[in-house]
C-alpha cells in the first residue's frame, strides 16, 4: 500500500471504463459518527460484490482524495481516500486512513469477485 498518487489513480480507474466490476464498500466511524450527549456513537456500512456498469470514474482533491464512479444506475461516491495498490489491471483497493493508520473507508474495485468469508450472522 502506497500513499494516493493521483495519476496512477486515475489512470486506473480508466481501465475500468464501459466494464461491469465488483466493488467492496466499506465505511466505519466516517462523517456520520458523533458525538451525542457525550457519548460516542458508531457507524459504518460495508457492499461487497455490488456489481455495476462503469462510465465514467474521476479522482480528486488534495489529500485526502475523493472517487467518484458513475455507473448506468447512478453514482458511487468516497471520500476521505490516502492509500492505495493495484492488482495486474484486475483490482485497484483504495483506502482512507486515520491519524493512527486506522482503516475508515475501503473502496475496492474489480473486474473478478472479492472472495467471500463475510458472515454477518
Amino acid at each position: 500500500m502506497k500513499n494516493i498518487q493521483a495519476d496512477a489513480v486515475q489512470t486506473a480507474l480508466n481501465t475500468f471504463k464501459g466494464q461491469q466490476i465488483y466493488v467492496h464498500f466499506e465505511l466505519t466511524n466516517g462523517a456520520y459518527a458523533a458525538y451525542r450527549h457525550g457519548k460516542f456513537q458508531a457507524s459504518g456500512g460495508f457492499v461487497r460484490n455490488a456489481r455495476v456498469n462503469v462510465l465514467h470514474g474521476k479522482i480528486s482533491g488534495d489529500d485526502p482524495f475523493r472517487v467518484g464512479l458513475k455507473t448506468e444506475d447512478g453514482w458511487i461516491f468516497a471520500e476521505g481516500l490516502t492509500a492505495f495498490e493495484e492488482k495486474a489491471n484486475e483490482s485497484l483497493y483504495l483506502y482512507g486512513l486515520d491519524e493512527q493508520g486506522k482503516l475508515s473507508v475501503a473502496l475496492q474495485l474489480s473486474t473478478v469477485p472479492f472472495e467471500e468469508g463475510v458472515d454477518t450472522t
